[in-house]
Formats: structure tokens, sequence, C-alpha cells
């Protein structure tokens, strides 16, 4: 059987990158930067979609990139209700959520399944998305907290968190993820620290929610008393704040600047305080790794280390040192994003995963007495 071509669309806010895939063989890879000029003149994010679209396929048809041969365009997820992981087609439901961001997250992903469905529907082939950042497979435990009514979420690097987790369970443990028990990390710009058992997501953090380790641009977890105290002296209201969760926390919040490698190079000149915040940044780490492997309760297959801050042999090395008695640690330094979203449809395609269909419907809405 002649492999399937896939063709990989990842938005972010500022590039588009690209990849074209015969089987798991990654033929064509390029990323598209875009001008802040550019995009400042559309007034919403789904303005940018023609825009976007016809950089990517001006820069495909230099390349020499037949598209009329692609069978599946598969976009970066975003803006969706809460689902199940999996590869799900894209539909009108899709499209008009991802167009709309309905789930109240707005972040370039979400152009992905509109990119998808464009190409797709130019070129006479499916479109698809795998594993979106929406995905929420928390078992109940993990979604009570102290106040009625109020439950827990996650927003987590679903996708590169996922393929790590399958990779190691092919690659290393030579069994199904759905048979395996791990903590997997992606440490990069954002930090996900997650569960997994059984090839289910059970348990993590709301890294857009402010939960987790703190990040180059996030702060995370910090008392609710302290959060307080901060908005009294800064006189800062709730859009100052959501921005400490993602945008102005972290690196950005204490020295000015988000580059992890600028960070260390301070400290190793010398900068106590560069090296305090970026040791401190691996403690947290280390200690929602701990956590992590609590909710397994300690059957833990493998610590998963993603991202790209784990090209860094020191902070693989203090993780190491510091959770290798709760199971070996493994790092995959960089992300398989563009691969992952390849291998999802080419499991659909090949029959080894069903193609699941978005329902709009949160996967979890509450318990029964509620």
């Amino acid at each position: 059987m002649k492999p399937y071509k896939v063709l990989t669309i990842n938005p972010g806010s500022t590039s588009t990158k690209v990849a074209l895939f015969q089987g798991e063989e990654c033929l064509y890879s390029q990323t598209v930067s875009h001008e802040a000029k550019e995009l400042e003149q559309y007034a919403s994010m789904s303005e940018q979609l023609p825009y976007r679209r016809d950089t990517v396929l001006t820069l495909l048809k230099e390349a020499g990139i037949r598209l009329e041969e692609v069978d599946v365009f598969v976009g970066r997820g975003g803006g969706l209700i809460a689902m199940e992981g999996g590869t799900y087609g894209v539909t009108d439901l899709m499209l008009e959520h991802a167009r709309t961001c309905a789930n109240g997250v707005i972040h370039p992903a979400a152009l992905g399944s509109q990119l998808a469905h464009e190409f797709a529907q130019a070129y006479g082939a499916k479109a698809m998305v795998v594993n979106p950042p929406d995905v929420d497979e928390l078992q109940d435990l993990a979604r009570m907290t102290g106040i009625r009514g109020v439950h827990r979420i996650i927003h987590l690097h679903a996708l590169n968190l996922k393929e790590t987790a399958i990779r190691h369970s092919k690659n290393v443990m030579k069994k199904p993820y759905a048979e395996c028990r791990y903590v997997v990390c992606h440490i990069g710009g954002g930090i996900s620290i997650s569960a997994h058992e059984k090839g289910r997501m059970i348990d993590g953090y709301d890294i857009v929610g402010g939960e987790g380790p703190m990040a180059p641009t996030r702060c995370g977890s910090i008392s609710v008393a302290n959060l307080l105290e901060y908005m009294k002296m800064n006189q800062a209201g709730l859009e100052d704040v959501k921005k400490l969760c993602t945008r102005t926390g972290g690196f950005v919040n204490h020295m000015g600047i988000s580059d992890a490698i600028e960070l260390t190079e301070r400290a190793k000149a010398g900068d106590r305080y560069a090296g305090l915040l970026w040791d401190s940044m691996i403690y947290q780490i280390e200690k929602c790794i701990g956590a992590m492997a609590a909710v397994l309760h300690g059957q833990v297959d493998g610590i998963l280390l993603g991202g790209g801050m784990v090209h860094n042999q020191d902070l693989v090395k203090q993780i190491t040192d510091a959770c290798s008695f709760i199971a070996p640690v493994t790092a995959y330094p960089g992300e398989f994003e563009m691969e992952a979203m390849a291998a999802g449809a080419i499991r659909v395609l090949e029959g080894e995963e069903e193609l699941k269909t978005y329902t709009g419907t949160p996967v979890w809405d509450g318990f029964d007495w509620e």
C-alpha cells in the first residue's frame, strides 16, 4: 500500500508552520513568518484566514508541492469545547466554534481547522484535527475544588504530550499507549505536566488559568491571598492578572525576558537572581511531577520530558536527579507537533483508530447532584 500523504498546518502568534509527510517521512517543512504590522490590520483573528492561507499557498507552490496529491490536511485545533483525545474530522460545527473561539480562549491555533478545511475543499481531500489543546480526559477526583460549583479544568499541550507518550510506548516500552502509565511534560514557552493512565490524560494543570510551574511568560500557581495583595499593591485589574497567566508572568515579569537561553547565560555569568529564577522554575516542575506521580499511585512506567527547553542539559539533569527515584526519566528535546498531527491522521486512514466526530457538547458538564 502506498504511504498516505498528509499536510500539517500549525498557526502560531507570528508564524504558520507547514509540513508534508508521506507516511512517517517528512518530505518538506517550513515556517512562514508573519510581520506584526500585517496581522494588526485584521480586526479579529479569524479575519487573518485568507492572508495566512494565501501566504502558505504561495510558499508551497514555490516549493513545487503538488497539493492535489495530498490525502489529508491536518490543522492545529483550538477554540473548541472540551473533548476526548483523538483525531476528529473537521465539520461545520467545529468550524463555527473555531471561528468564534467557543471555549473563550483566543489563540491562533483556532485557525488550524479553518485552514485545513480551506485546503481540503480546494483539493478534494479530507480535513482533520488531532488532540487539540481542548482535550479533557480528567478523572472525577481531579475536577473537584473547595468551592461549590467551581470545577477544575485543564489546558495543556495535549498534542505533544500524547504523541511523546505514544512514541515512548511503541519504541521503548514495546506495548500500546493504552497499557502504560506516565508523567509526561512539555517544557517550552509554556509548561504542561500531566498524568497519563492507560491512554487517557487523567490529570494535569490549567496553564492558561495560572496553574502549574512558572514558565518564561507564565506566573504559574500562586496563593489567592498573594494574588489579591498583588492586585491591591499594583492597582491591577482582572485583565492584568489574566496576562500574568499567559504573557507577562514568569521570566518576563522578573527580568523582562522570555528567552531561557539568555536567562541561563546570565546565570552562568554570575547573576544570582537569574540563577535562582531558573532553579526555582525547575524546582516547581519537579514538585508537579511528584504530584502527578502520586495521582498514579506511584505506578509510573516513565517520566517523559519534551519541549524546547529540554535541549538544556542542566534542566534534564536536575529533573533526573530529583525524580528518577519515581521512574526512569527520558528526554525528547523539541516537539513532535507536526509529526503528531500527521501520525494521528495516518492512524485513522490505516484503521488503527476511529475518526471521531466533534459534538460541541462538553465531554463533562458537572456532577449528577448539581
